[in-house]
């Protein structure tokens, strides 16, 4: 089909052409290419999600208090309920990040083994819904259950508890140790493993599983951890900590 472009009172007759559009992965809201239109010759769309590192938390901080509802069963969840266990995992995650979609099976299973183990396991959601619908709360039950996430998948909304935790990414991993009756404090704080989206490095867990290893068994995590990787966290518009 030929196209016809009108300018002013003059009409100009351009030929048939013909476009191809794929998509290589999912879109960030920030950090997107243009699109680009191509006559007769087809192209590969590359889109790419902004890239964050997570960062700027010591070693030995403490587990702050939180207070979050689970969306899948409208029960509110508090640092307390994990006392009695020896260790704690506390996950920032979303729904539409193509980081944590990469890793979602293998956290998983991870979390799955530990938590037999005694290992305590939250996942929380601090994206606004004002930029990023799919993140509200309804559609974290949906996720919840069509993965059958173990662990139970919290709502942060008005976006504290990631503020607290200083949390920057999704997906991105903190591992909490206890001693006796001494608070949380931070053991590890660095990625699941190497695996990346479109890196062909499968998914393992290695790094993370390691350091969990380590602290139920009462041994000394090293302090060298490579950052987590993935989407930063959608903030509210105009809100800054």
């Amino acid at each position: 089909m030929a196209l016809t472009l009108k300018f002013s009172s003059s009409f100009v007759q351009l030929p048939a052409f013909t476009t191809t559009f794929s998509h290589s992965h999912s879109v960030s809201i920030l950090g997107f290419h243009p699109l680009r239109l191509h006559l007769n010759t087809p192209k590969r769309l590359m889109i790419r999600a902004a890239r964050t590192e997570s960062k700027g938390v010591t070693l030995g901080f403490r587990a702050p208090q939180f207070q979050l509802p689970e969306p899948l069963t409208g029960k509110v969840w508090t640092l307390e309920d994990f006392e009695p266990h020896p260790a704690l995992l506390v996950m920032f995650i979303c729904n539409h990040c193509p980081f944590v979609k990469h890793l979602q099976k293998g956290i998983v299973n991870l979390t799955k083994f530990y938590m037999e183990k005694g290992l305590a396991v939250i996942a929380i959601s601090s994206n606004s819904v004002a930029t990023h619908p799919q993140d509200g709360p309804e559609f974290m039950a949906e996720e919840a259950k069509l993965l059958d996430y173990p662990f139970p998948y919290l709502y942060d909304e008005s976006q504290d508890a990631a503020r607290d935790f200083g949390a920057v990414c999704t997906p991105e991993f903190y591992l909490f140790k206890k001693d006796g009756r001494r608070p949380f404090e931070l053991a590890y704080h660095g990625q699941f493993d190497d695996s990346r989206p479109n890196s062909n490095v499968p998914v393992t867990g290695r790094d993370l599983s390691l350091a969990i290893d380590q602290v139920l068994s009462a041994q000394p995590v090293s302090a060298k951890q490579k950052p987590s990787v993935g989407c930063s966290i959608k903030w509210h518009p105009g809100k800054k900590f």
